[in-house]
């Protein structure tokens, strides 16, 4: 049953005009950061790129050892050097380095290095919440993490191409594969009730020997952020470590960081945040406007179905074409005969 040019171009102008004459959805209301929501301030010029986040996260997750690219000899020993080279289905939070040039100072764009963590953004207006069909996908009331839950999910994997970070992986190895992304160590840090059980953190910033990983409320969060975009570069000062409420403190020189905080704003913002003293673009952030990317796909989806009148006569329409060139096949056959 073929459908001429002609037939097809049609219908899809009657849908298209329909489509139109049923108006434009009206752009819902961007989701709202938390009080209570929690996160992790991530300082890109703390990182040592020690990793001992990667470890902590496999052993609070239970996540399997990973092999990268054996070396002949690193530093005297004989192995593997480094784990997987990035996100997928067994690692939640990775460590990834920026090297440009010569690569000889740390934290400088041009000759130098610098460290960035890569994990879920537990975004405030979650795209793969937003995208997800079953509901698989949730933001978490109160304490905001985006949670995942297997029994829900039909394996359709939206939620990956709507995320703008990349972030859930498929299990494309296993029989029954599942949606992997980090859940900021809920397990861990949340009482049955789903509240915030006091001291308690994720693995990653547990085990951050610098405060690179800084766990506490996002608000919290952005009120250091800005305390660091206002220190002098090249001075000691005091920066906590593990959470901004447990009293720890380590002294480091402050960094000439870029004056902006990657997530405050950016794609709706993000309930984990990012300082450092390289362009995030070059760090593997996704440049984004301060729309979130969920509210848009969902304001142009309830325009398309609005009503569901475009789809049903499209649907319609693509069937009268099928039907008419079907009854031209009948007609030119009994011809033949």
């Amino acid at each position: 049953m073929d459908i001429g040019r002609r037939d097809f171009f049609k219908v899809l102008s009657a849908g298209a005009l329909t489509v139109a004459a049923s108006g434009t959805a009206e752009a819902r209301e961007a989701h709202k950061l938390s009080d209570e929501a929690v996160g992790i301030l991530y300082d890109s010029t703390l990182c040592i790129g020690c990793k001992a986040c990667e470890v902590a996260c496999k052993r609070e997750n239970n996540m399997p050892t990973e092999h990268g690219t054996p070396m002949e000899k690193a530093k005297g020993v004989y192995g593997t050097w480094d784990s997987g080279g990035d996100l997928n289905s067994k690692t939640l939070n990775k460590i990834k380095a920026y090297r440009d040039g010569t690569a000889d100072v740390k934290d400088r764009e041009e000759n130098g290095f610098a460290f960035m963590k890569r994990a879920c953004m537990h975004c405030v207006d979650a795209a793969c919440v937003s995208a997800c069909p079953a509901t698989a996908l949730t933001k978490t009331e109160g304490n905001g993490i985006v949670k995942w839950n297997a029994d829900a999910c039909i394996g359709c994997r939206y939620c990956q191409v709507a995320c703008p970070f990349n972030i859930p992986k498929f299990e494309w190895d296993e029989a029954i594969p599942e949606i992997v992304k980090c859940q900021l160590c809920d397990h861990k840090i949340l009482d049955k009730e789903g509240n915030y059980a006091e001291g308690q953190l994720p693995g990653c910033t547990e085990f951050c020997p610098t405060g690179a990983s800084l766990f506490g409320k996002t608000t919290d969060l952005l009120i250091e952020a800005r305390r660091r975009l206002t220190l002098k570069a090249g001075e000691n000062y005091e920066f906590p470590v593990k959470s901004l409420y447990s009293g720890e403190k380590a002294i480091h020189t402050a960094a000439e960081y870029r004056k902006e905080i990657y997530g405050e704003n950016d794609g709706g913002g993000t309930q984990n945040l990012y300082l450092a003293a390289v362009p995030f673009s070059k760090l593997g952030l996704p440049a984004l406007d301060q729309d979130p990317t969920a509210r848009k796909s969902e304001t142009l989806q309830h325009t398309l179905y609005k009503g569901m009148i475009g789809p049903i006569v499209l649907l319609g329409g693509l069937l009268t074409a099928a039907y008419k060139s079907s009854k031209d096949i009948d007609a030119a056959e009994g011809g033949e005969e």
